[in-house]
């Protein structure tokens, strides 16, 4: 087997003749990348589906960052790529009704929950929102759960943006809409931090963990002290109070 090339010369070689071979050869080399990005995501696949579907959704996200990707801006073709592949794998998620009707109902009642005591106390409790729900610890925790592995399709994008390694040039897509696509990514993401520093220590660990050191849940877990199950409820808690503490005034 011969020496690999350098990435360098795999997209000098692409940028030179960008034929199907060239990057069929780059995709080859990044695939890797997908399992890396799935294995982060704090969601799972829905009725009908496998890790696989998961993966494969993946690549059209590394399809796009290779066919949009420039070498001269002068940032790693991997951060560029991880926020589109993440993202492909959330836009077909999307495409699939994967909570039940009684799941969504919870949900629902789980955020007009915290929305009321976020409100009322200023503060969260599990015992509070358990009692506004009308719940035992059993049918609350299964909320939690299912909010983290729902919530995510929703904020991880937004979230993903705020890496320091990112330019914000290399995840907008299109030139002419840049400023104001990048000062309403900015204002989002000014938004998080300031609710951010309004949850409890635990839920801003786990969020730092997951968003910011790319661990994860099982990772946070073991640094936690506590099951992977119990991250996913911190995490779902956590996602719950942050969509309330943004939401815009209506």
């Amino acid at each position: 087997m011969g020496l690999e090339i350098p990435d360098a010369e795999l997209w000098s070689a692409y940028a030179a003749a960008p034929t199907d071979e060239h990057k069929e050869r780059i995709v080859k080399r990044y695939l890797p990348l997908i399992k890396y990005v799935v294995g982060r995501m704090a969601v799972s696949a829905p009725p009908g589906l496998d890790y696989e579907d998961l993966l494969s959704f993946g690549v059209f996200g590394l399809l796009d960052a290779v066919d949009r990707f420039d070498l001269s801006k002068g940032f790693s073709f991997q951060t560029f790529a991880v926020p589109r592949i993440r993202g492909a794998v959330l836009d077909e998620l999307r495409k699939y009704d994967w909570i039940s009707r009684t799941g969504r109902e919870k949900l629902q009642k789980f955020n007009r929950a915290i929305e009321k005591i976020l409100q009322s106390k200023g503060g969260l409790h599990d015992e509070w929102v358990m009692q506004e729900m009308g719940v035992d610890e059993k049918v609350y925790k299964e909320t939690l759960e299912l909010a983290s592995r729902s919530y995510i399709v929703s904020l991880d994008e937004v979230i993903a943006l705020d890496d320091g390694d990112v330019k914000l040039e290399g995840v907008l897509s299109d030139d002419s809409e840049g400023i104001v696509a990048a000062l309403e990514n900015q204002d989002e993401m000014n938004r998080i931090k300031a609710a951010l520093s309004q949850l409890p220590e635990r839920e801003m660990q786990v969020i730092s963990f997951y968003y910011y050191e790319g661990l994860t849940l099982k990772e946070i877990g073991q640094i936690l002290g506590v099951t992977e199950s119990r991250v996913s409820q911190i995490h779902g808690k956590a996602i719950a109070a942050l969509r309330a503490l943004i939401k815009e005034p209506a």
